[in-house]
C-alpha cells in the first residue's frame, strides 16, 4: 500500500507536469492576445453609424478576439489628425479619411459598419420641408467632420443651399448638445444620426430629410495607416473580425444591442433605445461593396473641387488601392459572415 502511493504520487506529477508543458503554449498565446491594446476613435457623444463598434465592446466581443480596446472621444476631424499621428490604431470617419487619402496619406481602410447614410435633419413643427431652411440656423458638427460635410453636400448638391450664403451653421462638439438646442430654439433644425433622430422625434421634433435618400454610401468605415496594417495584419484581422461579428449580433440580440447603444449614446430611455433598434438593426454591414466604396471617394473629390483643392479635370484614382479588400473579404469569409439585406425587417 505504501509502494503504491509512493508510486503513484510521482506518476500524477508527472502526468501534470507533461500537461502544463502541452498546455502552456496555448495559455500563453491567449494572456498575448489579451494584452493586444487598441484605440479606437469615438466621436463626442456617440454615433448611430458606429454602433457595430460599441456592441463589439460591450458584448465582449472585442475581449473575445484577443483585443482590449480603449475608445477615445475627439471631434471628427481631430480623430483624422490622431490616426494619420499613429495616436489611434482604428478611425471610424470615411469621409476625412477619403480627403486625407486624396491628399497623399498612406491610409487603408479595412472593415465597413452601416450600409446607409444615416444623417437626419430634424426641425422642430414650425418647419416642415427642406426648403424652408433658407435663412434659418442649422446645428451641424465641427467643420471637418462627417456630421458638417454631409449635412453641407446635401443641401448645396441638391437643394442649392450653401452655408453661410443662405443659411448659419452653429458647430457642436457633440449631438447630445443639438436636441436641447432645437428644444429652446438656439437654432432652427439640426442634422444628427439616425440614433440620435429618434430620441429627437421622442421630444416632438419633426425628421424632415434623411441624407440616404439622395446619397447612398457607406458609413462608419474603419480605416488604419498603411503602416500599422502591416506591422498589425493579425490585429488588424482579429478588429475586422470582431466588428463582422458585432454586425450579425446586431441583427438578431435586441437586449445586448439595446445595452451597448445605452452605454455608448448615454440614452436612458427603453422606449427610445428600442426604437433605434428597431429601425437600425438590419442597416449595418462589415461589408464594403465596390460601388458604394468609391461613392466615398467621388463625393468628397466633388467637394474637394466646389472648394478649389482639386482640379476640375483630374479624375479620381481607383479607390480599391486604399482598401485592403482581399484581408476584408478573406476574414469576412471565415467567420461565416451573411452579407447585409438592408430595407428588411
Amino acid at each position: 500500500m505504501r509502494l503504491f502511493r509512493f508510486t503513484t504520487v510521482p506518476a500524477m506529477a508527472l502526468a501534470a507536469a507533461a500537461f502544463a508543458v502541452v498546455a502552456a503554449p496555448a495559455q500563453v498565446q491567449a494572456q498575448a492576445q489579451a494584452q493586444t491594446k487598441i484605440a479606437i476613435g469615438k466621436v463626442v457623444g456617440g454615433n448611430g453609424l458606429h454602433i457595430p463598434s460599441y456592441v463589439a465592446d460591450a458584448a465582449g466581443i472585442f475581449k473575445q478576439e484577443g483585443l482590449e480596446a480603449r475608445f477615445v472621444s475627439l471631434t471628427g476631424k481631430a480623430q483624422v489628425t490622431a490616426g494619420m499621428s499613429g495616436n489611434l490604431d482604428f478611425v471610424p470617419i470615411p469621409s476625412g479619411g477619403a480627403q486625407a487619402a486624396l491628399n497623399g496619406a498612406e491610409i487603408r481602410y479595412i472593415v465597413g459598419q452601416s450600409m446607409s447614410s444615416q444623417w437626419v435633419f430634424v426641425t422642430r413643427g414650425d418647419i416642415t420641408r427642406v426648403e424652408d431652411l433658407k435663412g434659418k440656423t442649422i446645428g451641424y458638427g465641427r467643420l471637418g467632420s462627417a456630421d458638417y460635410d454631409e449635412g453641407a453636400t446635401f443641401l448645396g448638391r441638391f437643394f442649392n443651399m450653401q452655408v453661410g450664403k443662405d443659411y448659419k451653421v452653429i458647430a457642436y462638439q457633440g449631438e447630445p448638445e443639438r436636441i436641447p438646442a432645437l428644444l429652446n430654439k438656439d437654432i432652427d433644425a439640426t442634422m444628427v444620426s439616425a440614433a440620435h433622430a429618434a430620441q429627437a422625434v421622442a421630444m416632438g421634433m419633426k425628421v424632415i430629410a434623411r441624407t440616404s435618400d439622395k446619397m447612398p454610401r457607406v458609413g462608419g468605415s474603419f480605416w488604419t495607416m498603411k503602416g500599422y496594417a502591416e506591422k498589425n495584419p493579425e490585429t488588424v484581422k482579429r478588429f475586422t473580425r470582431a466588428i463582422a461579428k458585432a454586425v450579425m449580433y446586431i441583427r438578431t440580440n435586441k437586449d445586448g444591442s439595446m445595452k451597448a447603444i445605452k452605454e455608448h449614446l448615454g440614452l436612458t430611455d427603453d422606449k427610445t433605445v428600442a426604437a433605434i433598434w428597431d429601425e437600425l438593426h438590419n442597416v449595418f454591414g462589415a461589408e464594403l461593396p465596390p460601388a458604394l466604396f468609391r461613392e466615398i471617394f467621388e463625393s468628397r473629390r466633388l467637394d474637394m473641387i466646389a472648394e478649389n483643392q482639386w482640379p476640375k479635370d483630374k479624375p479620381l484614382p481607383d479607390p480599391e488601392q486604399f482598401l485592403l479588400r482581399a484581408q476584408l473579404e478573406a476574414t469576412l469569409k471565415e467567420v461565416n459572415y451573411v452579407p447585409a439585406k438592408v430595407g428588411t425587417n
